[in-house]
């Protein structure tokens, strides 16, 4: 869609050429037969300014994926995101 105040096309969702048409999450329990195996983690990162407010609907979405197993929080810096990912970031 065209940005009403410049005209440029932007372009929002995931992905791009190429991404899937569905995404989301399992839980998965690793049981010990999983050890050593890898396994992918579902990471949602909020971006904001240093002012800008995380919306309630936006708390509701870093909750529900905290408690499936995934990684979520708001950061408002490139350091914010990296101290969130740790080293497998």
């Amino acid at each position: 869609m065209p940005d009403p105040r410049t005209g440029r096309w932007v372009e929002f969702g995931v992905g791009g050429a190429g991404a899937a048409d569905l995404l989301g999450w399992r839980t998965v329990t690793v049981t010990p037969e999983m050890v050593g195996q890898k396994v992918a983690q579902f990471v949602s990162l909020e971006v904001k300014t240093a002012t800008g407010k995380v919306r309630p609907e936006q708390e509701n979405w870093r909750r529900v994926v905290l408690e499936a197993g995934g990684v979520a929080a708001v950061v408002r810096s490139v350091e914010d995101a990296q101290r969130v990912l740790g080293s497998e970031g």
